[in-house]
């Protein structure tokens, strides 16, 4: 049997939604799932979003049921009304929106609101997103509930807490000579970075943090809120056209070298990993990140089972170890006594496996803190870190957060005391649609600039990172999965299994390997996020059946180690839904080129010229790449106008 295209896509039969364009003179914006992204003038962007949403007590994101949904584009604007209900086993909210848009490019979205039970919810109402590229860094004009005015800017590195508070009303320059004033109305709003959790943008919401939650919406309640868009200036009357090709330069030595790059071992996965050796050993990575949580059984058995493993796949050992430090009834607790009998254990289990690197971490730092709030009892930096060199001491000890960067960039360990400072990371933290999964990649940058600017130059390293979400520190859980949807949260999330997440760890190393990063550890040797096909607790469709060898990204993933110490090239993108990544080593380039998107790409590679030649994964050899790492077989390449199908990526040999 052969893969659907569905599969080869997105490892799952899901449909996907086209959203619909909405356009009323110069104003244009895309309807998805009831709510508006995308929203441009006169082509430039001057929001990334307008949503409605409803929040459980976990922070897991609603799928609202809409209904009598009435589409009205008229030739001078458009309106746009529906009925939704946001609903689990156990609660009930609905709401009734309208959206309107006019031709002199205002528009207003409005909700209301009414819980049809009592409704348990951390966050509901509206969420505004302003994007990055033209905003980072850049004036804003704050108007607070109160009327008073503040001139400010969008923070160029990433705000641990709140930039701004209190507001009604938000205005920026989207584009020269145009402003845009977004009002928020119904409640007090406020802004939080977005680029925390690898959002690409900025997000002003309503309920402020300080206020208790979760809450409680009783039943029969009733809340009206509304958003509106206002511009200043004069936009063009229409889109101007533009070049279909994205061009791609290739410029001189970025002045450092690729990265590392190694695999998660979760514990539960470590047996199924060593029955796959040899296929791991293949890909080349360059060192395993073994997770190690006594919480969790895990001991000397465990420990043994790492040291197999390294020794059968040829790498080095790396151990993510999680350090307990409860007291006798559970509790959080800084005693130095606790921390030494649980360093104790760490180390006596490992004994006989050598681990170059040893990160730890307080339990309680696996749980998000809300700025403001007080972190948990726990040893403080220097103390834990001591006592882990002490016990390992001919490995590099480091840390920071074994969550992801929000977590780090609100409690920053000082330089001084670690060898190198890692974070993980996760792209359906907020959403689990497509477009907000790869447009995650556009915060990198700002993620990987803020931790340079505070992590006092020591090594840098990606701790377990994928599209999965393998612990969840806003809530118990990360959400189950079983009819393999696209959701936020998910422990399994099924686009690991297709190209969009091939595509989506490309990317991930196009960015890391030009900001620096030391080392990166991205999908795992099995489970979830596993490079090798392994049989699961949950369905993998055509996997399960077929059993092909490796999953798509293992051919990403593998060339990519190869390189590992190459010279990083400087490489420019003259347009979106591309990433490249060039390298050169004794005399001869390789360009990695990403189409993140779900349309065809042309791309035209300037700056660099000769013979090339390249082995692409896309969905004409997606069955091939699966059954045999070896299988994608190189074709010579027109540098000027090389096309990219849907989500495929493309290693292109340069002589």
């Amino acid at each position: 049997m052969s893969p659907s295209r569905a599969i080869r896509l997105f490892g799952t039969e899901e449909p996907v939604v086209q959203p619909t364009v909405l356009t009323a003179g110069p104003l244009q914006a895309s309807l998805d799932a009831g709510n508006l992204r995308y929203i441009r003038v006169g082509g430039a962007e001057a929001l990334r979003a307008i949503a409605f949403l409803s929040r459980d007590r976990n922070w897991a994101t609603y799928n609202p049921e809409i209904s009598n949904l009435r589409i009205d584009q008229r030739e001078d604007g458009f309106t746009v009304t529906y009925d939704a209900v946001c609903k689990d086993s156990a609660q009930a909210f609905r709401y009734a929106a309208r959206i309107e848009g006019s031709a002199d490019g205002s528009l207003s979205f409005e909700a209301e609101g009414e819980a049809l039970t009592d409704f348990v919810t951390n966050r509901t109402g509206f969420v505004v997103l302003h994007a990055l590229d033209g905003v980072v860094g850049n004036p804003v004009t704050v108007e607070h509930t109160n009327g008073r005015v503040e001139e400010s800017a969008f923070p160029e590195r990433i705000d641990p807490a709140c930039p701004f508070q209190d507001i009604r009303s938000l205005t920026h320059e989207f584009a020269p000579g145009l402003r845009v004033t977004c009002r928020m109305e119904g409640d007090a709003f406020e802004m939080e970075d977005h680029r925390n959790w690898m959002d690409a943008s900025y997000k002003t919401y309503v309920r402020p943090l300080a206020l208790p939650w979760p809450y409680t919406i009783a039943k029969g309640e009733r809340s009206p809120q509304r958003v509106t868009m206002t511009l200043q200036g004069t936009p063009p009357s229409t889109q101007g056209g533009a070049d279909d090709a994205v061009t791609v330069s290739v410029g001189g030595p970025a002045g450092h070298a690729m990265p590392r790059l190694g695999l998660a071992v979760p514990a539960e996965h470590v047996e199924a990993a060593l029955e796959n050796a040899g296929l791991l050993k293949a890909a080349g990575p360059s060192f395993l990140v073994c997770h190690f949580d006594q919480r969790a059984g895990h001991g000397a058995a465990t420990m043994q089972a790492y040291g197999r493993l390294g020794e059968a796949v040829g790498t080095e050992l790396v151990l993510e170890a999680v350090v307990p430090c409860v007291d006798g009834d559970g509790n959080p607790t800084a005693d130095h006594a606790v921390l030494k009998r649980d360093i104790a254990f760490i180390r006596e289990a490992a004994s006989g496996v050598d681990f170059a690197r040893v990160a730890v971490s307080p339990a309680s730092d696996l749980k998000s803190t809300l700025p403001g709030s007080v972190f948990p009892p726990a040893p403080d930096w220097a103390e834990l870190f001591a006592a882990a060199r002490a016990a390992f001491p001919d490995a590099e000890i480091g840390g920071g957060m074994f969550s992801y960067f929000t977590e780090l960039n609100r409690k920053r360990p000082p330089a001084d005391v670690l060898d190198f400072i890692c974070h993980t990371g996760c792209p359906i933290v907020h959403a689990g649609d497509d477009v907000s999964v790869t447009e995650t990649l556009q915060a990198l940058p700002s993620i990987f600039g803020s931790v340079r600017a505070f992590g006092g130059g020591k090594p840098y390293w990606i701790f377990p990172t994928a599209i999965s979400m393998r612990a969840n520190p806003y809530g118990a859980a990360p959400v189950e999965n079983p009819d393999n949807l696209r959701q936020a949260m998910s422990r399994v999330d099924p686009r690991e299994r297709g190209l969009l997440g091939a595509a989506w760890y490309a990317g991930y190393l196009a960015h890391a390997a030009r900001a620096g990063v030391d080392a990166v550890t991205l999908g795992a040797v099995a489970g979830p996020s596993g490079i090798v096909r392994t049989r699961q607790d949950h369905a993998q469709p055509w996997f399960d059946d077929a059993a092909p060898q490796v999953m798509p990204p293992y051919a990403v993933l593998a060339g990519h180690m190869a390189l590992h110490g190459a010279d990083v090239l400087v490489t420019g993108i003259g347009g979106s839904g591309v990433q490249s990544l060039a390298v050169r080593r004794d005399g001869e380039t390789t360009l990695w080129l990403t189409n993140l998107t779900g349309e065809e790409q042309t791309v035209r590679v300037e700056g660099i010229s000769g013979d090339a030649t390249a082995r692409i994964l896309d969905e004409t050899g997606f069955e091939a790449a699966c059954r045999d790492p070896a299988g994608i077989p190189a074709t010579r390449v027109d540098l000027s106008n090389l096309r990219l199908r849907p989500y495929s990526v493309a290693q292109v040999a340069i002589a």
